[in-house]
C-alpha cells in the first residue's frame, strides 16, 4: 500500500509542476522576463506558435519578444489543464486566452485570441520542461495591428 501512495503522491506533484511550467511561461512572458523561460523550456525545444515554427529556446524567446515587446501590456490566462504522464515524459494540454494592448493604433488598441497550448515535456535534472509547444489559436477578436499585422481576416 505505500509503494502506490508513494506512487500516488510522485504523479500528484509532478502533474502539480507540469501545470507550473504553462503558469511561469504566462508570467514570464507578461512580465517581459524572458531570462525566466530558461526555467520552462530545454535548451533545445521547438515551438509552433500559429504556424510559424521556432527551434531552439533563443528562437523562442527572440519571438516572444518581436511579438510582445511592442504591446503596451499584455494578459496570458491558461486554464483547464490536462496532464497525461508517460514516465519521464508527458504531454500538457490547456486553454488560453490571450489580451494584448498597444495604445493609440489604427483600428482599435486591443487584441485578443484564444485557443491552446499543447506541449510535450520531459523532466530533466532541473525538473519538468516543455520540449515542445504548440499554440493552436480558436479564435481572435479586436486588432491584430497590435501585433504589428495587418487588419483583417
Amino acid at each position: 500500500m505505500t509503494d502506490s501512495i508513494d506512487e500516488a503522491v510522485r504523479r500528484l506533484v509532478d502533474e502539480r509542476e507540469i501545470v507550473g511550467l504553462a503558469v511561469r511561461y504566462c508570467l514570464a512572458v507578461d512580465a517581459r522576463d524572458y531570462d525566466a523561460l530558461r526555467d520552462v523550456f530545454v535548451a533545445d525545444a521547438t515551438a509552433c506558435f500559429a504556424g510559424r515554427d521556432e527551434i531552439g529556446l533563443e528562437a523562442i524567446i527572440g519571438r516572444c519578444r518581436d511579438t510582445l515587446d511592442p504591446c503596451d501590456a499584455t494578459q496570458h490566462l491558461v486554464s483547464n489543464h490536462l496532464v497525461t504522464l508517460e514516465g519521464d515524459t508527458a504531454t500538457a494540454q490547456c486553454e488560453l486566452q490571450a489580451q494584448h494592448v498597444r495604445r493609440g493604433g489604427d483600428g482599435g488598441s486591443t487584441f485578443t485570441l484564444g485557443g491552446r497550448y499543447r506541449d510535450r515535456v520531459t523532466r530533466t535534472p532541473a525538473g519538468w520542461r516543455i520540449a515542445h509547444r504548440e499554440l493552436e489559436v480558436v479564435w481572435i477578436a479586436g486588432n491584430p495591428g497590435v501585433l504589428g499585422r495587418p487588419p483583417g481576416p
